[in-house]
């Protein structure tokens, strides 16, 4: 759903107020904040100091508008930040909104990048795999908890979770758990590792999401970022 935007879409933001607070964006670490970069570029923002050095242990950067920071945080905690206030927009892949389920965050544009599915895998020849419409009580390893239990759930399985950040594909081999539900790609790591993709639970993209609260407090502000952003993306 999109909320209306009525503040100008201008050539640049007018010179922070005498008083008013810097506006943080939280970018995540990694594969997506490499993809994004030409959207901020489009949007006409650019991060300053050593932001584009991958080695540096800076977390937070000015930009050329004055009033605007940007934070890099690993993508997990993006949502985090911006519904706690710590940032006031960010940039976030909708398997983390899915998960966290955050009512303070409000997401009004899908940026299109980052494409890929949650999905449930498990060992390719494991004779298991082939009753489902028999399962009661399944072990699941992810980081995503919510999601898996929430997906099993509405199909009346109990989904007993192994809670893992990474090496979801060792589980089944290592009696951890029977299944994984996990970020999918290309599912080259899936075949390394014997196991098949058994079922989309949903596809992924980056959101580009704020906090409710700041928006309701910095409409003009925040809503000429989101004008910004929204023509970059037009623009792509």
């Amino acid at each position: 759903m999109d909320l209306p935007i009525t503040s100008p879409s201008l050539p640049g933001l007018r010179p922070r107020a005498a008083g008013t607070t810097d506006l943080i964006l939280a970018l995540p670490k990694g594969r997506i904040l490499k993809e994004v970069q030409p959207l901020l570029a489009r949007a006409g923002l650019v991060p300053g100091g050593d932001f584009h050095d991958e080695d540096s242990r800076h977390l937070r950067f000015p930009t050329n508008h004055p009033g605007l920071d940007v934070v890099r945080v690993r993508p997990f905690d993006v949502a985090t930040f911006v519904a706690h206030g710590g940032a006031q927009i960010g940039v976030c892949g909708a398997d983390v909104l899915m998960e966290f389920d955050y009512p303070e965050i409000y997401a009004p544009l899908d940026l299109g990048i980052g494409r890929c599915r949650v999905s449930v895998a498990g060992p390719a020849d494991d004779p298991f795999m082939d009753e489902a419409d028999r399962w009661s009580r399944v072990t699941v390893a992810t980081k995503y908890p919510g999601i898996a239990r929430r997906h099993f759930a509405a199909r009346g399985v109990q989904a007993e979770v192994v809670h893992l950040n990474g090496a979801m594909e060792l589980a089944p081999s290592l009696g951890l758990a029977r299944l994984i539900v996990d970020l999918v790609q290309t599912g080259s790591t899936l075949k390394a590792n014997g196991l098949v993709e058994r079922e989309v639970i949903a596809g992924v993209t980056s959101r580009l999401i704020v906090n409710r609260t700041a928006l309701k407090t910095e409409p003009e502000r925040i809503g000429a970022w989101l004008a910004r952003f929204r023509e970059a993306l037009t623009a792509s």
